[in-house]
């Protein structure tokens, strides 16, 4: 059945992967046609094709390999410096040049002339290249939000999951009491699994962090309020000292870290708490910062990523996962005991943090990236103000075919940057479980 369940969110993520990437494209295909510009092909996914329809003039298809797409736009790039569209060099930069030149022209057809992308004004073509990279923003904010609004936020509350029967220190790694272990503070003033704490010495508490705090602060008598039943009823307790997991600050725990602190003696629940508008949105600015700077760490993060590939070491949970690191994560949250619905909002964030990265992922200025592109546009916008400012002759359009022996390069280090992952997904995966 566990192998069923991984399957089942293995194949519910690749469909998220597919409508994310089909979605990406359509806001290229949708302001491509708006500007007037031709467009013959509207693919998702890479290899041989599986699918495909003609409609109108573009052919829309699937192919085999989900790990992308693609729209074919006409004129992509400017003609030579001699007016034509290719002209053979032996040399190998210059051939990667006139490839990618003649490759924008090779299903040019009568009247399309006027329909060539590198004729649309600068703007254009920047809103046309940003169009993929805002549809998936909007699909992750979207998502998140309303999973936020409507689910809430998966916290630790303060209903008690269960409650410890003897003084155990976290140190010594178990579960079970002995012969002549003191009784747990919380088990001796009569603390049950379900109680709802309300109150910790006459102050109304109403989330976990708060309760924590003064529980830590607090060694000797407390009287813990809690709701049970309908009831509100006072428990007499006395706190002891004992180690306790040292906190990072942002509702987590320090791996093997530990302090001393008060100690009461049970485990919260967790639950879903319903986020409102504002701190949905405080929480997805939050979601952002943190994408964006693990993005710009990325390049520090490789040399772990390599030693956990290839050297056995440790998993940073937080550090670069690929496709199949998430699809597996998919899976194994389809093989969580938890409820229906805790599953479709935690695959459906999986899922929006997918796209936030694409978007991010998309808006570095790198060709072959969109924010190549889009940077290419900014730069020729720029050159022709500045010739106007000066009187100057207009220079014409950047011919961004120029910066393929770079974006060649570029895509060859991503190509081995995926194939690091890939490994280090297969080999030594990150695990929520």
């Amino acid at each position: 059945m566990t192998f069923l369940m991984t399957v089942i969110g293995i194949v519910v993520f690749a469909i998220g992967l597919l409508v994310s990437i089909a979605w990406h494209e359509l806001g290229h295909l949708s302001t491509a046609k708006l500007f007037g510009i031709r467009v013959p092909q509207y693919m998702v996914g890479f290899g041989p094709t599986v699918w495909s329809r003609r409609k109108g003039e573009t052919e829309y298809g699937i192919k085999a390999i989900p790990m992308g797409g693609y729209i074919r736009m006409i004129g992509m790039f400017p003609p030579g410096d001699d007016g034509k569209v290719s002209a053979r060099s032996t040399s190998p930069f210059r051939s990667m040049i006139e490839d990618a030149r003649s490759a924008a022209y090779e299903e040019l057809q009568p009247g399309d002339e006027t329909r060539l992308f590198y004729t649309r004004k600068p703007w254009k073509r920047v809103v046309v290249m940003f169009a993929g990279p805002f549809m998936n923003l909007v699909l992750a904010v979207v998502i998140f939000l309303t999973t936020l609004m409507a689910f809430g936020v998966r916290t630790t509350t303060t209903t008690v999951e269960s409650v410890s029967q003897c003084v155990v220190a976290p140190t010594e790694k178990r579960d079970t009491c002995k012969q002549g272990d003191r009784p747990a503070p919380a088990a001796a003033a009569g603390l049950a699994a379900g109680d709802r704490i309300v109150a910790f010495n006459g102050a109304r508490v109403e989330d976990w962090s708060t309760l924590q705090k003064k529980i830590r602060d607090t060694i000797g008598p407390a009287t813990v309020t809690v709701e049970r039943d309908g009831r509100r009823i006072d428990l007499h307790a006395t706190l002891i000292e004992n180690k306790v997991a040292k906190t990072d600050g942002k509702g987590g725990y320090v791996k093997d870290e530990y302090v001393s602190a008060g100690w009461l003696g049970f485990t919260p629940a967790n639950g879903y708490v319903e986020q409102s508008f504002g701190q949905a949105v405080t929480r997805m600015g939050g979601m952002v910062e943190d994408s964006a700077k693990a993005l710009i760490d990325l390049p520090a993060k490789i040399p772990p990523l390599w030693d956990a590939a290839f050297n056995g070491a440790e998993r940073d949970p937080n550090g670069p996962m690929g496709i199949v690191g998430a699809a597996r994560i998919n899976g194994e949250i389809f093989t969580l005991d938890l409820p229906a619905t805790h599953i479709l909002v935690l695959c459906l964030q999986v899922l929006a943090g997918f796209n936030l990265s694409l978007f991010l992922f998309n808006m570095l200025p790198l060709l072959p990236l969109d924010g190549g592109h889009i940077a290419g546009a900014l730069w020729e916008s720029v050159r022709r103000h500045t010739a106007r400012l000066f009187r100057r002759p207009d220079p014409g359009p950047f011919d961004v075919a120029k910066l393929m022996p770079l974006a060649y390069v570029v895509a060859g280090v991503f190509v081995c940057f995926t194939v690091l992952v890939l490994i280090a997904d297969v080999v030594n995966p990150v695990k929520i479980t």
